[in-house]
């Protein structure tokens, strides 16, 4: 029966022992100045008590309020040392939350994300550039407590010397702090953003870096040094002159697949996962083009996965071979990337193929959103017609071709 202790009697009790109230609840007394409640109960045969709390911090009536509530869950088929444990876990893991550090954040983040990234220098150069610029200055604050002074006290060593680098870190740290309110572990607006903000305290790169651009081989050269690259036995001449009569960019040519060419409908499918738009890019193959590939088969004997393989053949050759092989031919006056700006240039300068046809051989967003909406083609037809005369035009020693005229394409 429940009700048996009152507050008179609790106050005599002082001999050590336990003192029963009813229902589970009993007075543990120490001595005098040492008392404390306890609910005591039994779950699947197995006899557990639990501390309610000191008296008289605890009072009778508290005491028996707490007994009625782990009764109630009891009765629900709950243990209550186990709703505890629970609760004092989760109260844990939100105190964590609310004292998490930007550099803990900024490292789940990377976890998170690092999957979708293209290769592995930029996983890599994202932890230790936050390393050298911005875990020194508030890597050990908490997330929620980042604001803008700390931010720009990050940047502005940076942001005249090291542009670059700086406006890469300005978007880093934004997006943790974006990732950060999206999981609730801060609030507000985030003090990285450029626009309206940061804007307002920084002068734009672009006032303060002039643009770089990579360096191209004129496109009048492009016949004679193909035929050089052609003299080469290199699997990374293989891979550039590939590159270079499909126009597309280092790591796309270099991650080729097999499954990826139809050479039968002329076509080389890049999928969107390898393009730096993000979105997958159709290459019509020239003749020149198809013509390699059937030398790179009778070359490779047994093909694997990838067109240029590496030695060991299970990852793709590096995108820093065929840099090495211009290094090695002596021809540090121009870039790989820097064919793109040949093609593009020939396109303008030697044919008359509109320059929307090639900005998509590119790969390159054309017009505005309206346009694009209306614009859905691809145009490959006329975009076949450009790539047979770039690889005609790459065949030709001295850069002799003819002006391409448009008439007839379709």
């Amino acid at each position: 029966m429940a009700g048996k202790l009152t507050a008179l009697k609790i106050k005599a009790l002082t001999s050590p022992g336990r003192y029963g109230d009813g229902g589970g609840l009993w007075l543990q007394v120490r001595d005098a100045d040492h008392r404390s409640w306890l609910f005591r109960y039994t779950l699947h045969g197995r006899a557990r008590e639990m501390g309610l709390g000191p008296f008289p911090d605890v009072s009778l009536a508290d005491a028996r309020q707490q007994a009625q509530t782990q009764r109630a869950l009891l009765r629900a088929g709950v243990d209550p040392l186990a709703r505890r444990q629970e609760e004092k876990a989760a109260a844990a893991a939100e105190a964590k939350k609310k004292t998490l550090t930007f550099k803990e954040v900024a490292q789940r983040y990377h976890a998170a994300h690092q999957a979708g990234w293209r290769n592995e220098k930029h996983r890599h150069q994202w932890a230790t550039q936050m390393e050298a610029y911005v875990y020194p200055v508030f890597g050990k604050m908490p997330v929620d407590r980042v604001g803008t002074a700390e931010v720009m006290k990050a940047l502005e060593p940076i942001w005249h010397e090291k542009s670059q680098t700086a406006v890469v870190q300005r978007g880093r740290i934004e997006a943790v702090l974006d990732y950060a309110k999206a999981r609730e572990w801060r609030l507000g607006e985030n003090p990285a953003r450029w626009r309206g903000h940061l804007a307002k305290l920084l002068p734009p790169r672009s006032r303060i870096t002039k643009t770089e651009h990579h360096a191209a081989l004129p496109w009048a050269e492009v016949g004679d040094f193909m035929e050089q690259v052609r003299a080469s036995p290199d699997l990374a001449a293989r891979a550039l002159e590939f590159l270079i009569l499909t126009a597309v960019r280092t790591n796309e040519a270099m991650g080729a697949e097999w499954t990826e060419i139809n050479t039968t409908k002329a076509l080389w499918v890049i999928p969107a996962e390898r393009m730096k738009g993000k979105k997958e890019h159709r290459v019509p193959l020239s003749a020149p083009a198809l013509a390699l590939l059937d030398r790179i088969r009778s070359e490779q004997g047994e093909v694997g996965r990838y067109v240029f393989p590496s030695p060991r053949g299970k990852k793709p050759l590096s995108t820093r071979a065929c840099a090495v092989l211009l290094g090695r031919m002596k021809r540090t006056d121009f870039t790989v990337h820097g064919f793109r700006s040949t093609f593009r240039d020939w396109v303008a300068e030697r044919t008359s193929f509109p320059r929307e046809i090639g900005e998509m051989a590119l790969a390159h967003t054309v017009g505005s959103a309206v346009e694009r909406a209306y614009q859905r083609s691809e145009l490959l037809v006329k975009r076949a017609q450009l790539m047979e005369a770039w690889g005609r035009f790459c065949g030709q020693p001295s850069g002799k071709g003819e002006v391409v005229p448009i008439r007839g394409q379709g």
